[in-house]
């Protein structure tokens, strides 16, 4: 921890913009901030149709807890980011429009320095995204310094920071197979089903949508439970208006649905060589 706020402070300015979303690498990412920057610090959360609207509120408390000036800005990336399609750059044009929005709102308040909680884990994955932080001028302290997912935990244990072990939630787009119209029926669905899945225990776990079937991944070490209440689990979901379940049996894994583009189709993504 103590690395991190001597990076920020080696950076220009008084006051900061950082990128929340209420997870561990952005909360570690604030609490720094806080520690460093004298001036107004701004947890600045995006609300979305791409994330559960749960996750508003507890950003706001833990943002206002730890004594940051939190501010929620609403986004339809569906519709002014063009992804309605689910095209391969998807979080290129998502995240682009975001930290555009995050670069104004910082405009506004007379902020020079925009953060995020990108680490080191994400540079090792596919992430088009990450193009639009650099073409926008985003910091992110954590990849810079090579800190990785564990580290990260490990600084947010330490602080006390009660998002520690909260598991990964990336954006629900993730969910649908990439080329597939993302409607907000679908969406809500599998928000609903990973929540009712959490409930029974399942504390890592993805939903994830072919046509009309749910592919469930869960903890490698949860598999044997999930197949033991199979009939719960797709009785909830069919109740969504999933026709067919199935349960991964390689269980939970960021980014399986990259598995589906071509090395071409993910080059070009990253590399901003895709057609409007």
């Amino acid at each position: 921890m103590e690395t991190l706020r001597a990076y920020l402070r080696s950076l220009p300015g008084t006051d900061a913009a950082v990128a929340f979303s209420g997870g561990v690498d952005s909360a570690v990412v604030l609490r720094a901030a806080l520690d460093v920057f004298p001036g107004a610090v701004y947890a600045v959360f995006f609300k979305t149709a791409l994330h559960p609207a749960a996750e508003l509120e507890e950003a706001r408390s833990l943002a206002q807890g730890m004594g940051a000036r939190f501010t929620c800005v609403t986004v339809d990336e569906l519709r002014e980011a063009g992804i309605e399609n689910n095209p391969p750059d998807r979080c290129y044009r998502c995240k682009r429009l975001l930290f555009s929005k995050l670069r104004d709102f910082a405009a506004g308040h007379g902020v020079p320095l925009l953060l995020d909680g990108t680490n080191a884990d994400d540079l090792n994955e596919y992430r088009p995204g990450l193009r639009a932080l650099s073409e926008i001028g985003v910091v992110s302290p954590l990849a810079r310094l090579g800190l990785t997912k564990a580290q990260v935990r490990a600084i947010a244990e330490a602080e006390e920071l009660r998002v520690a072990h909260k598991p990964s939630s990336p954006c629900l787009a993730t969910r649908v197979e990439y080329h597939t119209p993302l409607r907000a029926e679908d969406l809500s669905a599998i928000a609903k089903g990973e929540e009712t899945l959490r409930a029974m225990g399942f504390t890592a776990v993805r939903v994830r949508l072919h046509n009309r079937l749910a592919r469930v991944e869960v903890a490698g070490e949860d598999i044997p439970r999930a197949a033991a209440e199979s009939y719960q689990i797709s009785a909830a979901l069919r109740e969504l208006g999933f026709y067919y379940v199935t349960l991964d049996l390689e269980g939970l894994r960021s980014g399986s649905m990259d598995l589906m583009l071509d090395s071409q189709e993910k080059e070009a993504a990253l590399h901003g060589r895709l057609p409007e």
